[in-house]
């Protein structure tokens, strides 16, 4: 029996543009910057602002791809170690998010959580999402932390600061070449 929360049955979104903004995120934080510079910020702010509601809504959809895609890989690696990725990886994800109090509000945690979950057990997370209703602006940076945590969390264990990225556009040659 299917899940009506099937990755098949998912969008993929923009991917290609939620993998720069959360690539251009990690750039930030590697070259020293813990805030991000205001020319990184506006450009950010001007990209989204660009987008039609539906543009938008494909980039949610691709934030909630990526997570699925990093959620997949640490499962995999996790279980090449006989771990379970939801006890290893979703403590240490909710613990940075509740260090980020400007940008994940302690009732996003819940959801945040949820959706990472949802991807470790092989669900859709944007259909996982959907089902109690529509995105809220209050769940933008924390969407966009998730998929940033989880993106440094693979280019730490990995030892590679582009492991993440490369990963994720690897995916993508992968699939247009097909």
């Amino acid at each position: 029996m299917t899940s009506s929360c099937d990755p098949r049955y998912a969008p993929a979104g923009d991917v290609g543009g939620a993998l720069m903004v959360i690539d251009s995120r990690l750039k930030a934080i590697y070259d020293g910057k813990t805030e991000a510079d205001a020319e990184q910020r506006e450009l950010i702010e001007q990209f989204t602002a660009s987008l039609s509601p539906e543009e938008a809504h494909d980039l949610l959809d691709g934030a909630c791809t990526l997570i699925f895609m990093f959620m997949k890989w640490l499962r995999m690696a996790h279980e090449e170690h006989d771990k379970d990725v939801i006890e290893y990886v979703v403590p240490n994800l909710v613990a940075a998010m509740r260090m980020m109090p400007r940008s994940v509000r302690p009732e996003a945690i819940p959801t945040m959580a949820g959706l990472v979950v949802a991807a470790a057990t092989g669900l859709s997370p944007s259909l996982w999402r959907r089902q109690y209703g529509d995105w809220t602006r209050e769940e933008m940076n924390p969407l966009e932390a998730t998929a940033f945590l989880l993106a440094e969390h693979i280019n730490r264990i990995t030892d590679d600061r582009d492991f993440a990225t490369r990963l994720i556009t690897e995916a993508l040659s992968g699939v247009e070449e097909d």
